[in-house]
């Protein structure tokens, strides 16, 4: 769980990221978390962009896929997500104390 501060430090880390995901009308499903899990493990912070044409409410894919690949929900900004998952080989995000 991430602190606060923690989240606010990774909100600034995010900001200039763009999407390198997005979900179509075909939404969430298997292959996309998986791919997402192997790129989190590359580079711990990524932006997932959610199309017009998507059944998914951005909040509700957020945590779902948060929940679904055991990665934080940094932030939800209209039809994008910000996820973060520390790496366990690619650690390059040194997170802030408390």
């Amino acid at each position: 769980m991430l602190t606060n501060k923690q989240k606010k430090f990774l909100k600034k880390e995010a900001h200039h990221l763009k999407p390198i995901f997005q979900v179509g009308k075909s939404g969430l499903h298997d292959t996309i978390i998986k791919e997402l899990n192997a790129v989190l493990e590359a580079r711990e912070l990524i932006k997932v962009g959610l199309l017009q044409n998507t059944d998914e409410v951005a909040e509700e894919a957020g945590v779902r896929l948060a929940q679904a690949i055991d990665a934080e929900l940094v932030q939800v900004i209209g039809h994008t997500l910000s996820l973060y998952k520390q790496s366990k080989e690619h650690k390059r995000i040194e997170l802030p104390n408390g």
